[in-house]
């Protein structure tokens, strides 16, 4: 499917990462969770070097760029956009730890925690608090102002919509 951008490349001296097309892109895989209930499998295309920092682009911050609308490749080839407002969880695959590549993230304060989501679903796992002391309690994580916040669980990182989070818990260790 033609995307109507032009296919030029954007620095032809510099090296590619795996994956990368002549546009800087990386596909990432992912399973979106809407308000609908539906889950969709496909992948999300990000910049192989951010804008922001050094690195690569992450889903969290696509999802947190802006609002309105993402094209998403579906498992069939195919290209959709999704409304970023009612995509509810955003699941990566098992190997793909990229909460862990948040700045600060091997300093930050760790909340084991319980989730309720609007859609009836629960989550446990690990979220992290990016404050200096005193301000690193997970009600400081509630008051954050991104939409998107990563979750960390035995088996995945997921992305939650906060906008869809109806109860937070911490949980004892």
């Amino acid at each position: 499917m033609d995307s109507g951008l032009a296919q030029i490349d954007v620095d032809p001296g510099r090296r590619r990462v795996d994956g990368e097309d002549a546009r800087g892109r990386v596909r990432a895989d992912a399973e979106l969770t809407l308000t609908t209930g539906a889950r969709v499998e496909g992948c999300f295309f990000l910049w192989a070097s951010s804008p922001n920092y050094t690195g690569p682009e992450r889903v969290g911050d696509l999802l947190n760029e802006q609002a309105g609308f993402f094209p998403f490749e579906l498992k069939s080839g195919e290209t959709a956009l999704y409304n970023r407002a009612h995509v509810v969880i955003v699941r990566l695959p098992a190997a793909m730890t990229e909460a862990r590549l948040e700045p600060g993230y091997e300093v930050a304060k760790r909340h084991l925690v319980a989730m309720l989501l609007s859609t009836g679903d629960h989550i446990v796992g690990t979220v992290s608090v990016f404050q200096p002391s005193g301000r690193d309690r997970l009600s400081d994580y509630a008051r954050n102002g991104e939409m998107f916040r990563y979750i960390e669980t035995k088996d995945h990182t997921l992305i939650v919509n906060s906008a869809h989070l109806v109860e937070l818990q911490e949980i004892a260790d």
